[in-house]
């Protein structure tokens, strides 16, 4: 987890009761490049943040499409990066078809770093990599 993942949950929850897609492993690995941590990993690491940050237990769903439970349930909220902002787009789209109404779509911004480019995965990961750290 990176700074950009902590500023979308903090915005997440200070709108209220909130549930967490977390991508499964077919599903992670479909979309990118490099190899992506478990499932099991990623969730354990998601709900040690948020039980330390917010105190509370995270509700955390898998999700295995880019629309999760969004076109079948009802939420009031969706926090989405610039990255990830097409898709709740769609998704609205999608839910208008269904006769359901749409998410308010709360875009956070890049959260950046020292060269003044938006955090990512990757970049970490291949960063560490060359540090030695892996």
């Amino acid at each position: 987890m990176h700074q950009g993942h902590r500023a979308l949950l903090k915005k997440a929850f200070g709108l209220g009761k909130m549930f967490i897609g977390l991508t499964s492993d077919a599903f992670a690995q479909k979309t990118r490049k490099r190899k992506v941590e478990s499932f099991k990993k990623r969730r354990k690491r998601l709900e040690d943040f948020i039980k330390k940050e917010f105190k509370v237990a995270p509700k955390i769903i898998k999700i295995k499409d880019k629309f999760g439970p969004t076109l079948k349930d009802d939420f009031d909220y969706i926090v989405v990066s610039p990255e990830t902002h097409k898709t709740a787009l769609l998704i609205n789209k999608e839910r208008k078809k269904r006769n359901k109404k749409p998410l308010k779509i709360v875009r956070i911004k890049f959260v950046l770093g020292k060269d003044k480019k938006p955090i990512n995965s990757t970049k970490i990961i291949l960063k560490s990599k060359i540090c030695g750290n892996f």
